[in-house]
């Protein structure tokens, strides 16, 4: 007999699929899951009572005895399990209530059932009285009480579960609203800025530079279009952003206005929060470059330190500190959206510093998580 070739592969493996072991978890579907309990636990019922009457010598009347006490049992748990479907999201008290008095019917039935069958099957004309009978029903009391509290158990665990699932679910839709939020705070503000000196352009009939200030606008919000507001981006799309940018700046400030890059290497696929760094450098232009006639200079550096990436933004402006406390109450998008973000981002696991020195200049310090893929913060 040949080998089957790599290309006929697809029905061998497809016949065998239908042998392989689920990969979902059990209580997935619960509807399945309750069935194969069902079964198993009454299978286990029926197998340990022939065997306890086997080794008490019953006989194979036992067999039939035992066989209609577990098809009693499956049938009555049966209808118990489609009650309690029903009184598991009811108050409290009517649930105890009615739970406990469906199990002394089941418990009566069962009895009854049993003790006919006994009768039967087992010592024909005698019928179990007093304390005999009683016990048969403080037994079928205790199993039904047992099953009860096992499918009340099972099914409370599995509302938790979904109730937790649907609680981390809200919070990440409220955690990714808040920071799309955050996000949606810049465009507004930029757009007011750059759209003011475009209109300052054509009035002074410079269309030339209006044309390419356009040119450049469109080209950065196609960027904030194409990425999530809650997206990550890699270092080295970042800085490109912040060069689109800067080139918008470029045109309004022109030599006054002098950015510097100092990216390492080997942190441009680390990703980060999209567009993090513009409303820095945003704020820096405002309140280092435009008050000083000779306008300033500022650096954007990346780093890696272990499992860490380190990003500073600094200008040589007046340095202030008030400057930039007034940045963020007039904007509203200043280091506290910065800082926003990234507790949104990472939670604790990031640091953010600003420093201003006594003889001029202002430094933001960001320190986040060396991560290649867009993963979740650990």
């Amino acid at each position: 007999m040949q080998l089957a070739t790599t290309g006929a592969a697809g029905p061998a493996e497809g016949s065998w699929e239908r042998f392989r072991l689920q990969q979902q978890p059990f209580f997935q579907d619960k509807n399945r899951a309750f069935w194969i309990l069902q079964s198993v636990g009454w299978a286990g019922y029926f197998l340990l009572h022939t065997l306890s009457g086997f080794a008490n010598a019953m006989g194979w009347t036992f067999v039939i005895h035992t066989g209609l006490l577990t098809a009693t049992g499956y049938s009555l748990t049966l209808l118990m399990a489609a009650a309690f479907r029903r009184l598991i999201r009811a108050r409290p008290i009517l649930t105890w209530a009615v739970s406990i008095a469906l199990v002394f019917l089941a418990a009566a039935a069962f009895s009854a059932i049993q003790t006919w069958s006994h009768a039967t099957f087992i010592q024909p004309g005698v019928t179990p009285q007093g304390v005999r009978f009683l016990g048969a029903i403080l037994l079928t009391f205790t199993l039904l009480i047992a099953w009860t509290a096992l499918y009340y158990a099972i099914n409370y665990y599995l509302l938790l579960e979904e109730r937790a699932d649907r609680l981390e679910r809200l919070e990440h839709q409220a955690s990714s609203a808040q920071l799309a939020m955050l996000r949606y705070q810049l465009n507004p503000h930029f757009l007011f800025n750059t759209l003011n000196s475009i209109s300052t352009l054509v009035l002074l009939k410079q269309t030339e530079r209006a044309n390419a200030m356009l040119s450049r606008l469109s080209s950065f919000l196609r960027y904030t279009l194409v990425n999530e507001p809650t997206g990550h981006v890699t270092v080295a799309q970042e800085v490109e952003t912040l060069k689109l940018y800067l080139e918008i700046e470029k045109m309004r400030f022109e030599e006054r206005l002098r950015p510097h890059f100092d990216i390492d290497q080997s942190v441009t696929k680390a990703r980060m929060p999209s567009l993090l760094l513009q409303p820095l450098v945003e704020n820096a232009i405002k309140y280092a470059v435009t008050p000083q006639e000779e306008g300033a200079d500022i650096s954007i550096s990346a780093r890696r330190n272990v499992d860490r990436v380190v990003i500073t933004v600094s200008d040589t402006g007046p340095g202030a500190e008030d400057h930039w406390v007034k940045a963020q109450q007039s904007t509203g998008v200043g280091l506290a959206n910065i800082r926003d973000r990234l507790v949104q981002a990472y939670g604790t696991n990031q640091r953010f510093e600003s420093h201003s020195d006594i003889s001029g200049g202002f430094r933001v310090i960001i320190e986040i998580p060396y991560q290649i893929e867009a993963e979740e913060p650990k």
